[in-house]
């Protein structure tokens, strides 16, 4: 499904919406009680190809293979752009919840946006689902009841990436970081890896989010600190501009993309980002399942092949859909934690991520793969660009539950 360019530009309303009745006519028509969808990111900046348009494509896709199932209800999703800004965000999550009945809020990158959107869901005790975010305080002081983390977050790309950095000699950091709540956490947590590794953190150049393009003078930093590997701590259009520049400048660093995607290393091409390792918890042809989901997406999205952040939004709302048919759409619309509950109840299981389950927390269990971007020899063809190097079990992979420090968590 394309969006008009009302769709992908619009910022204080939800700008598209579309809907799945499982008959012809109008979900309203039926007298159905309408459970609403809305997924909110960045449709025009620097996230818009990692979220964007294909994170709605995404999210309908589950909700029309959902249709047959639907016990008694119709569903709505509509889709609204926070512009990388906390007040935008916040303010739509309010209008959303308050006016326009949205059950759930879908995908929210950018973690200074998604933070300030998890604090209205846990004013309101309404049901958000986070994708596109990374920071893990969305499962540790962030925490709500009504809140689920989907995908990947900063413990778990700094434990897979960074770890295997060091692993592999890379001993000695300097870091580029979006200065927001993402980049500064990207950056503790796998400064906190690093160290334990007994590897050492020579310096760090915060820039201002999402306003710088050019890294010239941070490269030059990075070079000068004498350290073998570059950590961005940063994503999307950020990390795709950070590495061309690197490799313009002739860096001699291993570059660790503490957050990259498949749509990333499209941007850049297998002849600049050969060699470069990351952490994703989907890749499109990682097995049977991923790529039945993939060539069902596909067609609607053929420019931007689905990466964690696309595959999250269509999983997750399977599994809220699920959740929906367990408790009923009168208590789903009484509270978001009854949804949750019931999500956390249900086992998880979708094309995308296999069987899984959601913690106390509210975080999303799956398995991190460590893979290794492909020589333009080994390719086969556009968008296989990945080898799997490591693959971290789920019981592995998270951070314990323990040292999360979410509230409602009883020791």
């Amino acid at each position: 499904m394309e969006l008009s360019r009302r769709a992908l530009l619009g910022t204080t309303a939800a700008v598209a919406t579309a809907a799945a009745t499982g008959a012809t006519t109008p979900a309203r028509a039926q007298g159905k009680p309408v459970i609403k969808i809305g997924v909110l990111n960045d449709a025009s900046g620097p996230y818009r190809d990692t979220g964007g348009k294909s994170s709605f494509i995404c999210t309908q896709q589950a909700v029309e293979e959902f249709a047959s199932h639907l016990n008694g209800y119709t569903v709505e999703v509509i889709y609204g752009d926070h512009q990388n800004k906390p007040d935008v965000g916040a303010g739509l999550a309010r209008q959303w919840y308050d006016r326009d009945g949205v059950d759930m809020i879908l995908d929210v990158p950018t973690s200074s946006v998604a933070l300030a959107v998890a604090g209205v869901a846990k004013e309101k005790n309404k049901c958000h689902v986070n994708i596109g975010a990374a920071t893990a305080d969305l499962t540790g002081k962030a925490c709500a009841p009504s809140i689920v983390h989907w995908s990947y977050d900063t413990y778990m790309l700094a434990k897979s990436t960074g770890g295997a950095t060091v692993k592999a000699g890379g001993d000695t950091w300097f870091f580029i970081t979006a200065d927001y709540a993402f980049g500064q956490q990207l950056q503790r947590d796998t400064t906190s890896f690093v160290t334990a590794a007994h590897g050492k953190v020579l310096g760090a150049a915060p820039y201002p989010f999402p306003s710088t393009t050019d890294f010239s003078s941070f490269l030059l930093q990075a070079q000068g600190s004498g350290a073998k590997v570059l950590g961005l701590c940063n994503a999307g259009g950020d990390t795709v501009n950070s590495i061309k520049q690197a490799k313009e400048f002739g860096l001699e660093m291993k570059i660790a993309a503490m957050l990259m995607f498949i749509t990333d290393v499209n941007a850049l091409g297998l002849e600049t980002a050969q060699g470069l390792r990351l952490t994703e918890s989907f890749y499109w042809d990682l097995n049977d399942g991923t790529r039945a989901f993939t060539n069902r997406v596909k067609p609607k999205t053929p420019d931007n092949w689905p990466n964690m952040i696309h595959a999250g939004c269509y999983a997750s709302t399977l599994h809220f859909l699920k959740a929906i048919n367990k408790i009923g759409p009168t208590a789903a619309k009484a509270a978001g934690s009854n949804i949750v509950d019931a999500m956390k109840s249900i086992p998880t299981e979708d094309d995308c991520f296999g069987k899984g389950s959601i913690r106390q927390d509210g975080l999303a269990l799956f398995p991190s793969y460590l893979f290794e971007v492909k020589k333009p020899s080994e390719s086969k063809g556009k968008w296989d660009y990945y080898k799997t190097v490591v693959t971290t079990p789920a019981a592995e992979a998270w951070r314990p539950l323990s040292e999360g420090g979410c509230y409602f968590i009883k020791s």
